[in-house]
């Protein structure tokens, strides 16, 4: 199978998670708005939620499965599998450790880390203590469905772990259902959301069980013991799992610094879902599948083969996130109004997330390109330097945080995202290509630039139809009217970007041909 057909297997599951992922999020700002219990349900599920994105989409792969593909390398499926139980029998002991000691300590957590600015409000702090403590096990369920989904990922099964998150959303659109159904106020519905999570995790913990089971694999219980396999996982993991976790990081911080202005955590949470749809099928999908594939490459001396991979990533990287970042920016108001504005949602929230949409597309692009440059380091096994720079960002992030926060309120933390995503691309980039482990492509570059420009011509497109099409984007008119004109809009949009590709050279057949039938290298590289 292509590397791209690999890429459309995840992102295609990773999209049915995120269309669920828009509905969720529609549903929750009718309901809830940007009111105090939306601030309150996203920080106490920012926590947990941090965990989920740290290990699922990619932290723990990075560490688990090289190590994985070597045991089956050398010692087999029996190998494999006794690897595989070590493994379970020290993460369930640690998790259920750690799950306890934070439960205890949720009070000092909520107060010092999730949300300092709620210690004010004596109501919020007591509520967001409550609500944390029932979603942190969710911690526990998706720390093992990750272990559970690198195993797939390296048997080449993707399908099962892309597709587990879709259930998140639909029981939590299952629970807001039931809220507006009801007439719930958003205190209740704050909690059947909370308890949504605790119940998604376990369900997404048997669909990986399940397909692990389909794979031709199972897990038992051992008793935890640090064995070398084991010793050397957790060496690789702790960088792996700050690196991977870098924009969630940043994220973290953001948070705690916008608890202080009420409206600001869940303005910041709305415009993250729509630019988590790109991240997460582009994003994600590289990062899953180029890892093994990476890591193959490697094992089998086959470092030419290792290199045309990176490069025809960032290839497939460039050539969809740049006029997404362009869309992103330009249309971030009608977006949000589109998706968001109605029930308890209005202009002036508008206002606020679109401009913080903006700034996110602005982001965009280097938020992909981590996930695809990240592999190169950990299918080598270095997980530290990764990890250097990821602290470099994170520094960068809450300086730049800090000093435009009271400023420009929550855009100001927009910003610093960005600005600590496009410096971890640079170093993770510059550092690789120093290395010699990714190769420059002088043709790779001139068609960025042509990308860039054929972006521009979407966007100067867009522009002009935008006003054009303002009577039927505005906020009196009736919702099919908006979604129909966006939807247009957006078509109308991709056919231009991709005219103008094509057309000046930024993509052509051969680059389509090279992703779509990549095949492996026939021999080793000699200096393998």
């Amino acid at each position: 199978m292509s590397l791209v057909k690999k890429f459309a297997t995840v992102g295609g599951a990773t999209l049915g998670s995120r269309i669920f992922g828009f509905a969720r999020e529609t549903l929750m700002a009718a309901a809830l708005g940007t009111g105090p219990m939306a601030d309150v349900f996203y920080a106490a599920f920012r926590f947990p939620n941090l965990f989920r994105r740290l290990f699922a989409e990619g932290a723990f792969n990075a560490a688990f499965v090289p190590l994985f593909a070597k045991e089956i390398e050398a010692n087999g499926t029996d190998g494999a599998k006794r690897f595989s139980e070590e493994v379970f029998g020290v993460l369930f002991s640690v998790l259920l450790l750690i799950t306890i000691v934070m439960e205890l300590a949720m009070p000092l957590l909520v107060r010092f880390v999730i949300a300092p600015g709620f210690a004010d409000d004596p109501d919020k702090f007591s509520i967001t203590i409550r609500m944390a403590a029932v979603m942190f096990p969710y911690l526990m369920c998706m720390s093992l469905t990750a272990m559970m989904s690198g195993m797939l990922n390296s048997l080449h099964h993707f399908f099962a772990a892309a597709i587990a998150p879709v259930f998140l959303n639909v029981v939590m659109i299952g629970a807001l259902f039931y809220a507006l159904h009801t007439g719930a106020d958003p205190l209740t519905t704050a909690w059947y959301l909370s308890f949504g999570v605790l119940a998604a995790g376990v369900l997404q913990l048997a669909v990986v069980y399940v397909g692990v089971l389909a794979a031709g694999m199972s897990i038992g219980f051992r008793f935890p013991k640090m064995t070398p396999n084991v010793k050397r996982l957790l060496i690789l993991a702790v960088p792996a799992a700050v690196t991977g976790g870098i924009t969630q990081i940043n994220q973290l911080i953001g948070q705690a610094i916008a608890s202080s202005r009420e409206g600001a955590i869940a303005a910041l949470q709305y415009a993250d879902r729509i630019y988590q749809l790109p991240l997460g099928v582009v994003g994600v999908a590289v990062g899953v599948v180029l890892l093994p594939e990476l890591a193959r490459a490697l094992k089998g001396g086959n470092l030419r083969e290792a290199g045309n991979l990176q490069n025809r990533s960032i290839e497939f990287v460039l050539f969809l996130t740049i006029p997404a970042a362009f869309a992103l920016w330009i249309l971030s108001d009608e977006i949000i109004r589109v998706l968001y504005e109605r029930g308890a949602f209005h202009q002036e929230n508008t206002a606020v997330v679109g401009s913080i949409l903006a700034i996110y597309g602005i982001g965009l692009p280097a938020f992909v390109l981590i996930k695809a440059l990240q592999p190169g380091f950990y299918a080598r096994e270095d997980t530290k330097t990764p990890m250097r720079f990821s602290a470099i960002a994170v520094a960068t992030n809450c300086a730049t945080a800090l000093t435009l926060f009271p400023y420009m309120g929550a855009p100001g933390i927009a910003v610093a995202e960005a600005t600590a995503g496009w410096i971890s691309t640079v170093l993770l980039f510059t550092t690789l290509l120093r290395r010699g482990h990714l190769t420059w492509e002088w043709a790779l570059a001139k068609r960025t630039v042509l990308l860039i420009v054929a972006a521009a011509v979407m966007g100067a497109a867009i522009v002009f139809l935008k006003q054009h099409f303002a009577p039927s984007l505005a906020s009196g008119a009736p919702v099919l009217t908006k979604v129909g004109t966006l939807g247009l809009l957006i078509a109308i949009a991709m056919l231009v970007y991709f005219a103008a590709a094509f057309l000046i050279g930024g993509a052509n057949l051969g680059m389509i041909r090279r992703n779509l039938n990549r095949k492996p290298a026939p021999a080793k590289d000699p200096q393998g």
